[in-house]
């Protein structure tokens, strides 16, 4: 059961992500299509950084517990798919926030 501890404490932040989007109106809630386009560019984008990094021999998945043990390719973990989708997610949240806030001075 430890083993999905991880993947879920990313879950998790990221419903609170998208509770604050749902609030404030910021990504998807204002405008689902370039919130979709513009994480998956992103995330591609990181996917392919991991890529290169695997295949150089930079990056490689640590051992831990609290990872599922899912990879999607060598040295690729589920969860890092996920932490790349929240990442992409959190920085459009908090440009959006900047964005809306800096018009308002």
């Amino acid at each position: 059961m430890m083993g999905f501890v991880y993947l879920s404490a990313i879950l998790f932040s990221m419903f609170g992500m998208a509770t604050l989007d749902h609030k404030f109106k910021l990504a998807f809630f204002h405008d689902r299509f370039r919130a979709a386009l513009t994480i998956a560019t992103g995330v591609l984008i990181f996917i392919l950084w991991d890529i290169a990094g695997i295949a150089l021999g930079i990056f490689s998945a640590g051992a831990s517990q609290y990872m599922t043990g899912f990879f999607l390719a060598p040295d690729f973990p589920i969860e890092e798919l996920f932490f790349l989708t929240f990442l992409c997610y959190f920085t459009l949240i908090l440009y959006r926030i900047l964005e809306t806030r800096w018009q308002r001075t």
